[in-house]
This record gives C-alpha cells, sequence and structure tokens, in this order.
C-alpha cells in the first residue's frame, strides 16, 4: 500500500545579517517554528529575539497560520535574529504578494548592511589610537 503524501507548498527566504545567514522555509501550518532543529524558544532564550523574529508574522496577521523551519549560521545571536527576521519578511512576501507593502513600510524588507569595521594597522580597534602624550 502506497503512502499518498499531499506535498505543500513551501517559500523560501534567506535573510542575512551581520556574518549570520539564514535559510527560511515557510509553508501553511500551526504555527510551529523550528530553528536549527530546535524549538524556537529552546535556541532564542531572549524575549527580545523571539519578539524581533516574530514581527513580520504579527504584522500580516499570520501568527499560528504557516510553519517555518530555519537553518541559520554564523555570527551572534542578535545577528542571526535579525537575519531570520528579513528571511521571513521575505518569506511571507512569497507566500502572499499583497504582504509586500505594509512589511516594506515597516522597514522589513530592507537589508540592514552595518558590518564591523576591520582592525587598522597601528591601532588598537579599528578607530582607537594610542593614547596621546603631550610630554
Amino acid at each position: 500500500m502506497a503512502k499518498t503524501a499531499s506535498k505543500k507548498q513551501e517559500y523560501l527566504g534567506t535573510g542575512r545579517r551581520k556574518s549570520s545567514t539564514a535559510r527560511v522555509r515557510l509553508r501553511e501550518g500551526t504555527g510551529l517554528i523550528w530553528v536549527n532543529g530546535r524549538r524556537l524558544e529552546d535556541y532564542f532564550v531572549n524575549l527580545q529575539h523571539r519578539k524581533r523574529i516574530l514581527e513580520p508574522l504579527e504584522l500580516v496577521e499570520v501568527v499560528g497560520k504557516v510553519d517555518i523551519r530555519v537553518r541559520v549560521q554564523g555570527g551572534g545571536l542578535t545577528g542571526q535574529a535579525d537575519a531570520i527576521r528579513l528571511g521571513i519578511a521575505r518569506a511571507l512576501k512569497q507566500f502572499n504578494p499583497e504582504f509586500h507593502p505594509p512589511l516594506r513600510q515597516a522597514g522589513m524588507l530592507t537589508v540592514d548592511a552595518r558590518v564591523v569595521e576591520r582592525k587598522k594597522y597601528g591601532l588598537h580597534k579599528a578607530r582607537r589610537a594610542t593614547q596621546f602624550s603631550k610630554r
């Protein structure tokens, strides 16, 4: 007896922030969110990170209506959370093109291109020089 699997349509979104990259897969479902094989609450213990990730879902009112699976790598938790947020927003735009204007207006489709400035030779950090002594 062959098993008939009704494969639901998946929508993909890629997000980047600092040195983090997130690949988001979104499909209709019950509101489950998995990050690197773990529940969202287990991966992101900090409430602010979870709120940031859920912003695009709350904006277009699809919380509890879609399942999300995320593979994220690189950077720290803040960079990863922002990368996931961008990936979710892009996947939602594919899921329903009518979501584009509110997501764009809220700034969720805009890439935050700020990255750490490199350290320069002869300085302590990127811009921090040695203390100046007059005498």
